[in-house]
C-alpha cells in the first residue's frame, strides 16, 4: 500500500484564498481628496465605513466657527467683514486711548520729579530775592551773575515764579497771613506778596504768601 502522504501523491491541499482587503475609507490618504463610491459600495451603510482618520480630522480643523456659519448660511460674508471691521475699530480706539493715558502719566511723572529737584532750590531763590530787594544784586557783579544764571536754570526747568502785588486773592493759590482792612477795596486783593509761590507746569509747588486787603 503506498503511502500517499509520503511520496506526496494524493496529498495536495486545498489551496487557501488570500484574503481580500478593501479600503472603503471615503478620503484617500494620499490625494487628500473624495473617493466616488463604486459598484457595492452604493449598499453600504455608513457604520461599514471605516472611521474618519487623522488625514481627514486635520481637513476638517481648517474650516473655522465662521466658516462653518457661512457654508451653513447663517452669516454671510458681508456680516462677518462688517464684524471684522468692528473688531479693527474697537481695537484701534483701545490703543489710542491707551497711547493717551501713557503720555498724561509721562508727564505728571516727569513734573513730579523735576518738582521734587526745585524744591531744594527754592530757599536759594528766596535769597537771592531778598538780597535783590536790598540792592545787594548790583550790575555787573559776581553776585549777581550767579543770581541770573540761577533763576534762567529753574526757569529752564520750568518753574515760573507768581504772586504779584494787586492781583485778585484767590484762597487756591495764595495763603492769606494777615488781612487788612482798606477802604476804597470792592474784594479781596493781594496788597503784599511776602513769599513768592512757584509753579511747575499745571503743578503748585509753593503757594504764595500774601496780605489781603479786604473791604473796610
Amino acid at each position: 500500500m503506498v503511502d500517499k502522504n509520503r511520496d506526496g501523491a494524493g496529498s495536495e491541499e486545498p489551496e487557501r484564498e488570500e484574503p481580500i482587503i478593501r479600503d472603503k475609507r471615503r478620503i484617500d490618504p494620499e490625494t487628500g481628496k473624495v473617493r466616488e463610491p463604486q459598484g457595492e459600495e452604493h449598499d453600504l451603510s455608513h457604520e461599514e465605513l471605516v472611521d474618519v482618520g487623522p488625514a481627514d480630522e486635520e481637513e476638517a480643523s481648517v474650516l473655522s466657527d465662521d466658516d462653518l456659519d457661512i457654508l451653513s448660511g447663517q452669516t454671510t460674508s458681508d456680516q462677518l467683514a462688517a464684524e471684522r471691521l468692528a473688531d479693527l475699530q474697537r481695537v484701534t480706539a483701545e490703543y489710542a486711548n491707551y497711547r493717551k493715558r501713557t503720555e498724561a502719566n509721562r508727564e505728571i511723572e516727569r513734573e513730579r520729579a523735576i518738582g521734587d529737584a526745585v524744591k531744594g532750590l527754592i530757599p536759594v531763590l528766596d535769597d537771592v530775592e531778598r538780597a535783590d530787594k536790598h540792592g545787594d544784586l548790583t550790575e555787573g557783579s559776581a553776585f549777581a551773575t550767579i543770581a541770573a544764571k540761577l533763576r534762567t536754570a529753574v526757569e529752564r526747568l520750568g518753574l515760573t515764579p507768581y504772586g504779584e502785588k494787586g492781583e485778585p486773592f484767590d484762597p487756591q493759590v495764595h495763603e492769606a497771613i494777615f488781612q487788612q482792612p482798606t477802604p476804597g477795596v470792592t474784594a479781596d486783593t493781594v496788597a503784599e506778596v511776602v513769599e513768592t509761590g512757584y509753579r511747575l507746569g499745571s503743578t503748585v509747588v509753593r503757594v504764595a504768601k500774601v496780605v489781603v486787603a479786604t473791604p473796610a
